[in-house]
């Protein structure tokens, strides 16, 4: 009996091994309190600040401008809002909003674009105001009381990751935040790793990678909280995620239960 006791002794202590090891890996699911966004502001108060970190919108390389003028000769408005295919050469398709290149003026690689009559004006690291002003100032050489309208017409930013909807998304104004952003791609998935989502952003021949976190409300205050053309957030999924899809965690349950008949089988001995 001795004998027995000790040939079953090591495969037992495997056994409870295995046991511990599987137990452990099913408890890692995700945990409440890393859901919740915004932890530490304070519940039971009101907090105010002083917004701060604003933006406003420069114009890059690459931007594609809707630019349409109206003056007190309409003939000779037209041959500024005639169409701009030329305009739009050597862009690819990913840069183009399809439904909206009718209007469209590129910034060249030199910041520069071109207008009819007036020629190259450099318009890179303005405003659409300042841009809107400096084109409707040259215009007045051409035109009596030119008005000029100026919109970014291909202003997008991408979610990938474990969100809702991952995507690329087209914005309509001149302003997206963080959070607008998350909630157009469908939020965070509940696995979501909330406090190192990644913010990719090119800017003057520069790659940037921003880490940010969404437990803190010091997001808001973040000179990354308000996106700018072409961002690009990527949410890191949680283990959590990846026991979902992983056959050896969703086996989990059946393992267990046999490792348990097995133990219990031995033990009568």
């Amino acid at each position: 009996m001795e004998n027995l006791i000790n040939v079953l002794y090591k495969p037992m202590r495997k056994f409870f091994y295995l046991i511990v090891v599987v137990l452990f890996m099913s408890s890692c699911g995700v945990k409440y309190k890393s859901v919740p966004y915004f932890t530490d502001l304070p519940k039971d108060s009101l907090l105010q600040e002083q917004i701060k970190n604003q933006i406003v919108l420069k114009i890059q390389k690459n931007d594609i401008l809707s630019i349409t003028v109206s003056s007190l000769n309409t003939e000779a408005s037209a041959i500024f809002n005639m169409g701009t295919t030329s305009s739009l050469q050597g862009s690819s398709s990913a840069n183009v909003n399809p439904a909206n290149t009718s209007n469209g003026f590129m910034v060249d690689d030199k910041g520069m674009i071109q207008l009819p009559l007036i020629g190259s004006i450099k318009i890179e690291g303005l405003t659409t105001a300042s841009a809107r002003e400096l084109i409707q100032d040259k215009l007045v050489n051409y035109l009596k009381e030119p008005v000029v309208s100026l919109k970014l017409i291909n202003f997008r930013v991408s979610v990938l990751g474990d969100v809702g909807k991952p995507g690329v998304y087209p914005v309509n104004n001149e302003r997206i935040s963080v959070t607008e952003a998350l909630s157009m791609a469908g939020d965070l998935s509940i696995t979501a790793v909330r406090n190192n989502i990644l913010l990719v952003r090119e800017q003057d021949g520069k790659r940037q990678y921003i880490r940010l976190d969404m437990h803190s409300k010091d997001i808001f205050n973040s000179p990354y909280y308000y996106l700018q053309n072409n961002d690009v957030l990527y949410v890191q999924p949680g283990n959590a995620k990846y026991a979902s899809v992983d056959s050896s965690y969703r086996n989990v349950s059946i393992v267990l239960s046999a490792l348990s008949v097995i133990a219990l089988i031995i033990s009568r001995f």
